[in-house]
């Protein structure tokens, strides 16, 4: 299977990644990608840019590049109420949002709590995709979130990034596993990003990608396919 897109990576502009915007968008293109997406750390993340920088994405041409780009946000969930770190106002000029549990920004939290926050953060009709849903140390019921999922139109996303080699997600692997038989039980589309800090590993999903055909996972429910059928599966 051919992926045409990847939605969620990072450049000089989130503080600890090391590729700027145009060595991004050119290693996407050589690498016969069709959209990328440039979703920097929101500002509670240590090192990232002000809120002045996702003010000013308005002043980016989206085809000015080697391809299309679409310039958004990783947020960062704070609470179990699902709180993130960019108000509605400013969230609902971004052209895409990934939202993501990172441990400088809220505590490790058992099963319950954390499913109970990542539904709530999937009520927020501005936010696109959940971001690396595998760390071990934010357990889930990953049935309950595939179900929320659907309901919600909101995409679950594969990282390449958890999966290699001295990631710190612990037991990144086995929750996808279980994460895959649950959207594939309920029909949920998913959508694979490399998670991306430098340009080399703009669309890389090395990992994920043998992840899915071991898993059997089903093409159809895969919107890296297509940019068309990427944005059908949006909010």
């Amino acid at each position: 299977m051919k992926y045409v897109l990847d939605m969620h990576t990072h450049t000089i502009a989130s503080g600890h990644a090391y590729s700027t915007i145009l060595e991004m968008a050119a290693a996407a293109k050589e690498k016969g990608l069709e959209l990328l997406g440039i979703t920097e750390h929101a500002p509670s993340m240590p090192g990232t840019c002000h809120e002045y920088y996702f003010q000013n994405l308005k002043s980016l041409d989206r085809n000015g590049y080697a391809l299309p780009l679409l310039f958004g946000v990783e947020l960062n969930i704070l609470d179990t109420d699902g709180s993130v770190d960019m108000t509605q106002e400013l969230l609902s000029t971004m052209d895409i949002a990934v939202a993501s549990l990172h441990p400088p920004c809220i505590p490790f939290m058992d099963k319950a709590d954390t499913t109970r926050t990542i539904l709530n953060i999937m009520e927020n009709p501005r936010i696109h995709i959940i971001g690396h849903l595998d760390d071990g140390r934010y357990p889930v019921d990953y049935d309950e979130i595939a179900k929320a999922a659907k309901e919600t139109k909101t995409l679950l996303e594969v990282n390449n990034s958890s999966l290699a080699p001295g990631s710190f997600r612990p037991n990144a692997r086995e929750n996808y596993k279980l994460m895959l038989a649950a959207c594939e039980k309920h029909q949920v589309p998913i959508i694979l990003d490399s998670d991306a800090h430098v340009d080399t590993n703009v669309g890389n999903c090395c990992y994920s990608g043998p992840l899915i055909l071991e898993s059997g996972f089903p093409e159809e429910l895969i919107v890296n396919s297509s940019v068309e059928k990427f944005k059908q599966a949006l909010k």
